[in-house]
């Protein structure tokens, strides 16, 4: 990972913070990620979408990592922790999110891994996610062991339009870990 770039796990969501994260998802979604937004994503769009995470974050739904650098927030991801009552033991990874400047950089595993951790910590068991069949996210989440579950064909749009598909996975987590900083 770049060693410039900081992990940390955010309870609470400034302006600042909100700003940075609005920025990174205009910036991931500029790039074609299909994270579940469409272009042309607005500045003002993407922070609505950081009210609601900051809503999750207060009441302890969501937990969230962010990754700083010397030019601000260079990624992040999250875990929605709350669950159905028969489901107390999982967690869903979300919105795994580099910054085009961060990119190739061993930032999204670190991230990846630092949630691996904190799912652990917070009493999480199994986790899953869904990413595009194909993308670098795809490759990236083979490599670290998650298991892949199936493919859905035609299961989202890319930000520009057309259908792509998607690819479910899992994995199991144990226990306490490690602090959040990189392997």
């Amino acid at each position: 990972m770049n060693t410039a770039a900081t992990l940390r796990r955010v309870s609470a969501l400034d302006d600042a913070l909100l700003d940075g994260l609005a920025a990174l998802t205009v910036d991931c979604v500029d790039g074609g990620a299909s994270i579940g937004f469409m272009h042309p994503l607005t500045h003002a769009q993407a922070r609505a979408f950081w009210l609601r995470v900051a809503a999750g974050l207060e009441t302890g739904e969501r937990a969230l990592l962010v990754a700083e650098d010397a030019e601000g927030v260079a990624g992040t991801v999250q875990l929605v922790i709350g669950q159905p009552d028969n489901q107390p033991h999982r967690a869903d990874l979300a919105k795994l999110q580099v910054h085009r400047r961060a990119r190739r950089q061993g930032l999204a595993e670190a991230l990846m891994r630092a949630a691996e951790r904190l799912a652990g910590d917070c009493g999480k068991t199994l986790l899953v996610l869904d990413t595009v069949t194909g993308s670098e996210a795809d490759r990236l989440y083979t490599r670290l062991g998650w298991q892949r579950v199936g493919e859905v064909p035609d299961f989202a749009l890319w930000p520009r339009g057309g259908h792509c598909p998607t690819t479910f996975f899992y994995k199991r987590v144990a226990g306490p870990g490690a602090p959040l900083t990189p392997p």
